[in-house]
């Protein structure tokens, strides 16, 4: 089985540069290394211990479809939990009702002493990986030319890239563009303006494009490229023009007035950048009939780096644990199919963003009919099958007149906790049906994780040319999404319509949590107490007729809370307190 070459480093090269630095472990590489054995000169003249090195760029970048969800007081087990961003947002829910009392469940429920540590946490590994890549930097004369340039080009991106990610967490940080020691230096960073942020990763992103390929070959597939580069590019432009960052009263909060129009002009021209280099397409949806289209559409999330990629996260070909599988199946299987965790569970209030099709009227007591094709592609609903297993997602009436729920909607296995869905829906989206489940020892799933795909790209294209007057672009950026899935063109778009959109083809991606933070909706959609989840509960009738009821699931003011001021993160204190910088508004020391 082919290795991607994020695994084949990982599985071999870890121990190998770990001999070389007299290291104990790739979990200590940048963290807890000296410094001067960082700097051993057979790192810098080797191109596999280069390639070793820059292995921790790639692997702190994302965590991927790998989650732990632990509620376990023990060694602060439950503040190791983590799962993708995507988790947060009103989209999906938990089965496993304990999951409330883990690090995730709390930061959800905005618990600020959770928030702060998972935030310090955030601030350290991505100020890691950059002074990694500064130490690269500062020794790049070393290097020989033969492989420089595409490890000169790889630094750059993910110096950038880091430094995207602080400031969406963030607001403006500290820009260290050197190789920094603090117990050394008597240096001191001020916070960045965001105009600061902007010009330092487009200047990243820029020298990134420079250097990297357009396409790698098949060894190097899925290292970043010049794509990946000019689309880092035009994320942070695209970020930078959004609402939450206009008129802002502080330069690292955003601006000081609205250069909301400038930004995503800037950002169309990168990504029209993006896409001169005729490198990347949607890919295309086969089919006739509902059930092709959808499964067409769903099989497009089970390649690796195909055509529509620009950006993945690689969890390689092989379904070994040891070279980067993961468990999404696992945690997402369905009872009736021996799920006992059932993490990702639709939410009520995602399904209502499925529209009609072909200007159908929706009909309440056939709520599933004539919807949008990526609805039963995404979406396990009542009625339906999935691995031969019809989803039974309903009570009956029994002859007491008792509501009985049926396999969907009850537990797998004796455990006390085991999970089933809270909301009457199980994600489709990502499940591979031909994995083999239960697992085998040492193996599990091997769903790649999109990071930008160029579906996206069409989609922040068309609100960046809305925004800017543009709206005949807009509708054909749209409809360019809209009709590969078969979906009808529209004939007119606005705002709303763009967004939601966005919301259907990037469901449960990551991009619908960050949406909410630059469209400045946080507050609004991810409070229980303005959006609560919702749920619906169907009762099949002894009579043969059926009722559709939607209600609040429980909870949700104490489970889901997001504050005015936790758009900008809480930097670390020692930090706030040793570079003598201003902390975000909102946070105090305890």
């Amino acid at each position: 089985m082919k290795k991607s070459f994020f695994h084949r480093y990982l599985s071999a090269g870890c121990m190998a540069l770990a001999v070389t630095l007299t290291l104990t472990g790739c979990d200590a590489l940048f963290d807890d290394a000296p410094e001067d054995k960082l700097t051993d000169e057979s790192i810098w003249t080797s191109e596999n211990l280069l390639d070793e090195y820059t292995m921790a760029w790639y692997s702190n970048m994302n965590k991927g479809w790998s989650a732990l969800m632990s509620t376990s007081s023990f060694l602060g087990m439950k503040y190791m939990s983590y799962i993708t961003p995507a988790f947060y947002s009103d989209q999906t829910t938990y089965g496993m009702a304990n999951w409330v009392n883990s690090g995730v469940g709390e930061e959800m429920a905005s618990k600020e002493s959770t928030v702060i540590l998972y935030g310090r946490n955030r601030w350290k590994d991505y100020y890691t990986q950059i002074q990694s890549v500064n130490r690269l930097l500062e020794n790049a004369g070393k290097m020989p030319t033969a492989y420089r340039q595409r490890i000169l080009g790889e630094a750059h991106f993910f110096r950038g890239y880091y430094y995207y990610m602080l400031m969406r967490r963030f607001g403006g940080v500290l820009l260290i563009d050197h190789n920094y020691d603090p117990l050394h230096s008597d240096e001191r960073f001020p916070r960045a303006s965001y105009e600061q942020m902007a010009e330092f990763i487009a200047r990243e992103a820029d020298l990134a494009a420079e250097a990297l390929p357009v396409k790698h070959d098949n060894r190097n597939t899925g290292r970043v490229t010049k794509g990946a580069a000019l689309m880092l590019k035009a994320k942070t432009y695209f970020w930078m023009g959004s609402p939450q960052f206009q008129n802002k009263s502080k330069e690292y909060y955003g601006f000081t007035d609205d250069k909301s129009r400038e930004y995503m002009l800037k950002a169309i021209e990168a990504y029209k950048a993006v896409d001169a280099l005729d490198a990347y397409r949607l890919m295309s949806v086969s089919g006739t009939k509902e059930a092709d289209i959808a499964q067409s559409y769903h099989d497009l999330f089970l390649q690796h780096n195909n055509a529509e990629s620009i950006l993945e996260y690689q969890h390689g070909e092989s379904r070994l644990t040891s070279e980067g599988a993961h468990s999404l199946d696992q945690m997402g299987m369905p009872p009736v199919l021996t799920g006992t965790q059932c993490a990702y569970c639709p939410t009520q209030n995602h399904v209502d963003e499925y529209g009609m099709r072909d200007g159908k009227p929706f009909d309440q007591q056939n709520p599933y009919a004539n919807r949008d094709y990526r609805f039963y592609a995404n979406v396990l609903y009542d009625g339906t099958t999935f691995r031969d297993s019809l989803m039974e997602l309903h009570y009956v009436i029994d002859k007491t007149g008792k509501e009985v729920a049926q396999s969907g909607l009850t537990k797998y296995g004796t455990g006390r906790n085991n999970g089933f869905t809270r909301t009457g829906y199980y994600m489709r989206k990502f499940l591979d049906p031909k994995t083999s489940y239960p697992y085998k020892d040492n193996e599990g799933s091997k769903q790649d994780y999109p990071i930008w795909r160029y579906a996206e790209l069409l989609l922040d294209y068309a609100e960046a040319a809305f925004r800017t007057g543009d709206v005949k672009t807009a509708l054909e950026k749209v409809n360019l999404v809209r009709q590969r899935v078969h979906m009808q063109p529209l004939e007119s778009v606005t705002l709303a319509q763009i967004l939601n959109e966005r919301r259907v083809e990037m469901a449960f991606e990551e991009t619908t949590y960050w949406d909410e933070i630059r469209l400045g909706t946080a507050v609004k959609d991810l409070n229980g107490s303005t959006n609560p989840l919702r749920l619906i509960k169907i009762v099949y009738r002894a009579d043969g007729t059926k009722t559709y009821a939607t209600e609040e699931l429980k909870n949700q003011k104490a489970e889901r809370a997001f504050r005015d001021y936790q758009y900008y993160g809480p930097i670390p204190w020692d930090e706030v307190r040793f570079q003598g910088i201003e902390q975000n508004t909102g946070w105090t020391e305890k």
